[in-house]
């Protein structure tokens, strides 16, 4: 393999997903941003990179080695391509004149150079000629044409969804519309947020069915000729707790209810990793907790969050036993890492706006003994929050963004993990997730 071309393609297809997402440059983004690219990710090619890959691969973090088969693929989907192969194939590279071997000037390669060389004699002029002449044009343009954004009649349409199973993933969705009004055959659906990843749906059909592999709070869109006509939430809840590693693949692995949940906790140990054929090294399995459902209207602003938990497989590549507690929201999220001490130096705290990284603010206290139970409280008050490791305060920050209702838990493991005692409250007001 020549390493050389093989980053040139890799770079080349990380702007066109910069592009895609419309985040701006990715040498702007912060520790979210790849965050929630990774989940981005997930779900549109079932496959999960995490967000330590995502940094090396935008050169956040150092990194020599070119990424793994399976980091290609997975790139070139999310950006549009059925693989890697076929991504070079369709994108093939531009080379420049001095990437042709030496030796390799042939005859007609030399006239050509003259020719070239001739070329920069009258090319300055042609320049400035065409530039007035875009410019007159242009002009003529705007002078005749009709400016108007041409007006979609949002009522002329309908967009509803109902989903299969009332709770639980995998859960399917189907979405009915009617776009019979639509003038062309830019009729699209987006099944979340993120509207780039929008599907060409027929205008003279009514029915699109897609399929839910992750639990949380999405924001479905009917699109016409790029105009948001019709939009609705979708909650898809967990029923309850739930346990799942992300693999390499169409879905993730699901457990049953009964292997994960006992004595009022909720645990994945490295005995039921086995009895799935999960090895814990060299990769560590990612695993998922969640627990999505209506939490009584308690919003970010306003709430006191308990937990505990711990990961008590800290062997080989899992010396860090990296955790991330997220308190997801409608259209926001609070994530919460933890990990062992010595780990510390690489941690990043987002809170609904803010973003803290511990290169240059002091997450030092997150860092804890996680072969041990370890007690986690979050407070907000007035979107003021302030999180407590063991009961002494680890950090406080105040977010910006605008108050959203909590709908629902995630905890992210590397390896093994279990949690107990989680409870939201507000005021008088207690839901205990037992």
């Amino acid at each position: 393999m020549n390493n050389s071309l093989e980053i040139k393609h890799i770079k080349k297809c990380l702007e066109l997903i910069e592009n895609r997402l419309n985040w701006g440059p990715g040498s702007d983004w912060k520790g979210y941003d790849f965050e929630k690219l990774s989940i981005e990710i997930q779900e549109a090619t079932a496959v999960v990179l995490s967000v330590t890959t995502l940094k090396r691969l935008w050169g956040k973090l150092k990194y020599t080695n070119v990424p793994t088969a399976t980091t290609l693929n997975t790139l070139a989907k999310f950006a549009g391509y059925q693989d890697w192969r076929t991504f070079k194939h369709k994108e093939p590279l531009e080379y420049p004149e001095s990437a042709v071997p030496e030796g390799a000037m042939t005859e007609v390669a030399v006239k050509e150079k003259k020719i070239r060389k001739t070329s920069e004699k009258w090319k300055y002029w042609s320049l400035g000629f065409f530039s007035v002449l875009v410019m007159i044009t242009g002009l003529l343009l705007l002078s005749n044409m009709n400016t108007a954004i041409p007006i979609i009649d949002a009522s002329a349409y309908k967009f509803s969804s109902n989903k299969i199973k009332t709770a639980g993933v995998p859960n399917s969705v189907i979405f009915n519309y009617d776009a019979t009004a639509a003038r062309t055959d830019a009729v699209f659906i987006s099944q979340s947020w993120d509207v780039s990843r929008k599907v060409a749906v027929s205008r003279q059909k009514n029915i699109y069915s897609a399929i839910y592999y992750n639990p949380g709070y999405y924001r479905a869109k009917l699109i016409i000729e790029n105009q948001i006509v019709k939009e609705h939430d979708l909650m898809i809840s967990s029923d309850g707790w739930m346990a799942m590693i992300y693999k390499d693949g169409n879905v993730p692995l699901y457990f049953k209810k009964e292997e994960v949940l006992k004595d009022h906790r909720v645990e994945v140990n490295e005995e039921l990793l086995s009895s799935y054929h999960l090895p814990l090294q060299p990769s560590l399995p990612a695993l998922r907790f969640y627990n999505v459902q209506d939490m009584g209207g308690i919003k970010n602003d306003h709430f006191i969050f308990e937990t505990s938990l711990k990961s008590d497989f800290s062997r080989g590549t899992a010396a860090c036993q990296r955790v991330e507690v997220l308190i997801m929201c409608k259209n926001d999220v609070i994530i919460i890492p933890l990990s062992s001490k010595g780990c510390v130096g690489d941690l990043s705290l987002y809170a609904a706006g803010t973003e803290v990284q511990s290169k240059d603010a002091d997450l030092s206290k997150f860092g804890c003994d996680l072969d041990q139970w370890v007690a986690l409280r979050v407070e907000s008050k007035n979107r003021h929050l302030r999180f407590f490791i063991n009961g002494e305060q680890a950090y406080s920050v105040t977010f910006p963004n605008e108050p959203s209702d909590i709908i629902g838990l995630q905890y992210r493991f590397s390896g093994t993990g279990a949690v107990k005692n989680t409870r939201l409250i507000k005021d008088r007001q207690v839901i205990n997730l037992e």
